[in-house]
C-alpha cells in the first residue's frame, strides 16, 4: 500500500456524521485525491472540497492524555484544511463500532489506536474494502502491519520499558512494582515486560481498575504495606503516578515513583521531586503526525516509513534537569 493514489472519481452523495462524542474542526478548504486501496473504490467528496478524517481512540472521556492527542490532531487538521472528527471509547467493542460509523459516513481517512488489536481487525478490514486508508497511532506497534494499516506513529513500548529498567538500575532500585491499569492493553503489558527484561532487581506486576482512582490508590498502598522491600513504583500514566505518590504516603513507604507519560501536573511533580522521572511518548505529536500523514497520502501519495517501519515518537525522559523546558510546553497543553 505504498503507491500513489489514483485520480479522484466523481463525487458520491454526502452522508451525515454518525460518531459519538465528537469534536469537529471546520477549517479552510483544500482539494483531495482518491485513496489507494485493495477494493479500488472511488474517492468520496462531500462537495465542500475538504478532506474528512476520523480519529478513533480507546481513550476514556476526560483523560488529559487523550486531550493532548486530540490537540495535535486538531493542529494538523487546521494546517491541512481537514474536517476532523474525534471519538473515543475505552471498550474495544465500542471503539470498533465507532470505526464502522466512520466507514458508513464515508470519511476520507481514519486514524485509530490498537490497544486491543483483535477487536479492530474487522472494522479496519471494512474500511480498506471501502477504499478508506487507515493509519495507526499510540498502541499496537506490533500489530499495525498485520491489521492492514498504512502507517504507524508512536512509541515502541518494549524499547521504552527496557530503557526504564536500565534507568532504575542506574538509580539503584531493587524491587519495582509496575502498575497496569487496564488488563489486556498490549501497550501497557509491553512496557512492564520491557522493565522486567532489563531491570536487574525484582519486577512484579500489579493489576488495578484504572477507572476507579480511589481503588487504584488503595491497591497500591496495600501492596506497599504488604511488602516493605518495594522501593520503586512505576505507573503507566500521569494521573496514576500522582495517585501512587499518595499511595506511598498512605502506606508510610519510602518507595519512589516513576511513570510513563506526563501532563503539566506531572511535570510539576517531577520538579518538586515527588516523581523521579517520566517517559514522554509525545501524544500531541502522535495525533499530529497521524492526521497529517493521511493528508499527505491523499494529496501526494506519501507513506511514512515506507509502509513497513513505524515512525517513533518516543521514548524521551523528563527529569528535574529538563522539567522547566518541557514545562513551558506542558503549560500550553501540548506536552
Amino acid at each position: 500500500m505504498n503507491t500513489a493514489p489514483p485520480p479522484p472519481a466523481p463525487s458520491a452523495r454526502p452522508r451525515l456524521a454518525a460518531l459519538a462524542a465528537v469534536v469537529c474542526l471546520l477549517t479552510a478548504g483544500c482539494s483531495t485525491t482518491g485513496p489507494d486501496d485493495a477494493a479500488g473504490a472511488a474517492a468520496r467528496d462531500t462537495g465542500s472540497g475538504r478532506t474528512r478524517v476520523a480519529l478513533v481512540t480507546h481513550g476514556g472521556e476526560g483523560d488529559a492524555f487523550w486531550d493532548l492527542v486530540r490537540k495535535g490532531a486538531e493542529a494538523a487538521a487546521a494546517k491541512d484544511g481537514i474536517d476532523l472528527t474525534y471519538a473515543g471509547d475505552a471498550d474495544p467493542a465500542g471503539q470498533a463500532e465507532l470505526i464502522r460509523d466512520a466507514v458508513d459516513d464515508g470519511v476520507d481517512g481514519i486514524a485509530v489506536t490498537l490497544a486491543k488489536p483483535g477487536a479492530m481487525k474487522g472494522p479496519v478490514a471494512e474500511a480498506r474494502e471501502a477504499g478508506i486508508p487507515v493509519v495507526g497511532l499510540n498502541s499496537g506497534i506490533d500489530a499495525w502491519r498485520s491489521a492492514g494499516l498504512l502507517e504507524y506513529f508512536g512509541q515502541d513500548e518494549g524499547v521504552a520499558g527496557r530503557a526504564v529498567g536500565d534507568k532504575l538500575d542506574a538509580l539503584g532500585a531493587e524491587h519495582t512494582l509496575c502498575v497496569i491499569h487496564e488488563r489486556g492493553n498490549v501497550a501497557l503489558e509491553a512496557r512492564c515486560a520491557g522493565v522486567k527484561k532489563t531491570f536487574g532487581g525484582l519486577t512484579e506486576m500489579l493489576y488495578v481498575e484504572g477507572t476507579d482512582m480511589a481503588a487504584v490508590r488503595d491497591a497500591v498502598a496495600a501492596r506497599l504495606r504488604q511488602d516493605t522491600r518495594i522501593d520503586e513504583v512505576v505507573t503507566n500514566g500521569a494521573r496514576y503516578a500522582l495517585t501512587a505518590v499518595r499511595s506511598v504516603r498512605d502506606a508510610g513507604s519510602e518507595a519512589r515513583v516513576a511513570t510513563f507519560d506526563l501532563d503539566k501536573d506531572l511535570v510539576a511533580a517531577v520538579k518538586r521531586g515527588e516523581v523521579q522521572f517520566a517517559v514522554d511518548q509525545q501524544p500531541y505529536l502522535q495525533g499530529y503526525l497521524a492526521v497529517d500523514a493521511l493528508w499527505l497520502y491523499r494529496a501526494n501519495g506519501n507513506v511514512s516509513g515506507g509502509g513497513t517501519q513505524p515512525v517513533l515518537t518516543g521514548p524521551a525522559f523528563v527529569t528535574k534537569a529538563n522539567a522547566d523546558a518541557v514545562g513551558r510546553f506542558a503549560a500550553k497543553g501540548t506536552r
